[in-house]
């Protein structure tokens, strides 16, 4: 009886043992929930046409008594150098273009992630991935789905809060066998993911097939990589519109959400058709060289009004097989296509939805000539 126990036992951990093992190294990151100013416009100008802004843009980026302009008050995932959260993690230059999104978190096939998330705004966030393996208890998402105790602490970070999120990356997390080298999954706040993610948390993890990722987890057939979000913030849907108002309406005092709400200029000025949350071409230049192999992450979110078109001039790129310039994107869409441009210029990015153009939906990338 007592050998027929412990083969059942036996039995048992190994049918509730995850798919996968862990051959690489644990990957720390420490992100906390921020709040600031984020400007979609910083440079105060048109870039992508190189003008002031026109009267059909000022919609969107100029304040009035029934507009907030280009500045909202937002919360961004920061990463930090350690435990303490004390210093924020300089961003390296090749990842300035990122914009509004948190930290790149990388792993490479048989690894595992450990993000140690810190609430420092003013109400409960979370931090949620795509793609990677997780438990109940690192899910980072609200759900009534029947668990109690530990496994609803990581669903709700109060402010003020810590909690360490554990994910591990098993083949199933990583490239498949039509895929290029390494792919990209979202990851985002999911206490109210509708309103969490239109304040602004939102981040990438980019992972690389086992054995083709140098010590830092980049792939190591790639010389660039670029991630661009294309998504429509819908400020209305932030946690902070009434602040908003409040602060950069030119009539202050302007917080009843519900005057507001039928206010159609207003409405509609708080649609911020971004890239990595910049409009009208103030996404960061895009600098790689003729002939070098560029690999780029795209990812959308929002709601159906973001059906996007990514669109390079000058260029073209492989993408799920085929040879293109132009890629469809679609909410929570994560696709991954490698170029090798051959073509010198200052090209445009854009979407190529027409009223995505108007509204600002555009940036430029430089192919510097081969030396």
């Amino acid at each position: 009886m007592r050998t027929l126990l412990l083969v059942f036992l036996a039995s048992s951990l190994l049918c509730s043992a995850p798919a996968w093992s862990q051959v690489g190294v644990t990957r720390t990151y420490y992100v906390a929930a921020e709040e600031g100013l984020w400007d979609y416009a910083p440079s105060g100008t048109e870039q992508m046409m190189g003008r002031p802004f026109t009267p059909r843009d000022s919609i969107f980026v100029t304040s009035g008594p029934d507009r907030i302009g280009r500045t909202y008050l937002k919360a961004r995932y920061v990463e930090y150098t350690d435990s303490t959260f004390t210093t924020p993690k300089p961003v390296s230059p090749e990842w300035a273009h990122k914009g509004i999104l948190g930290p790149v978190l990388r792993a490479e096939v048989g690894d595992s992630l450990r993000v140690v998330f810190r609430n420092n705004a003013s109400r409960p966030y979370t931090v949620h991935p795509h793609g990677v393996f997780y438990t109940k208890a690192n899910e980072g998402s609200m759900a009534y789905d029947g668990t109690t105790g530990a496994d609803r602490a990581d669903d709700r970070i109060p402010p003020g809060g810590t909690y360490t999120y554990r994910w591990a990356v098993p083949e199933r997390a990583g490239p498949g066998a039509a895929d290029p080298s390494s792919i990209v999954w979202l990851y985002h706040s999911h206490v109210d993911p509708t309103m969490d993610v239109n304040t602004g948390l939102v981040g990438v993890i980019l992972v690389t097939r086992r054995g083709m990722a140098d010590a830092e987890g980049r792939p190591t057939d790639v010389d660039r990589e670029f991630v661009t979000l294309f998504n429509v913030f819908d400020e209305n849907k932030s946690w902070y519109l009434a602040e908003n108002a409040r602060r950069f309406t030119t009539a202050p005092g302007s917080t009843d959400l519900d005057a507001l709400a039928g206010d159609e200029v207003f409405v509609e000025g708080n649609l911020m058709h971004g890239i990595n949350g910049f409009v009208f071409g103030n996404l960061p230049l895009l600098q790689m060289a003729e002939g070098e192999r560029v690999r780029w992450y795209l990812v959308g979110l929002g709601t159906e009004i973001d059906v996007h078109t990514p669109h390079w001039h000058g260029n073209t790129v492989l993408w799920d097989g085929h040879r293109t310039d132009v890629v469809s994107l679609q909410p929570a869409v994560m696709l991954t296509a490698d170029m090798v441009p051959d073509s010198p210029g200052i090209w445009m990015y854009h979407c190529h939805v027409d009223d995505h153009i108007d509204a600002g939906m555009t940036g430029r990338y430089e192919v510097l000539p081969r030396r």
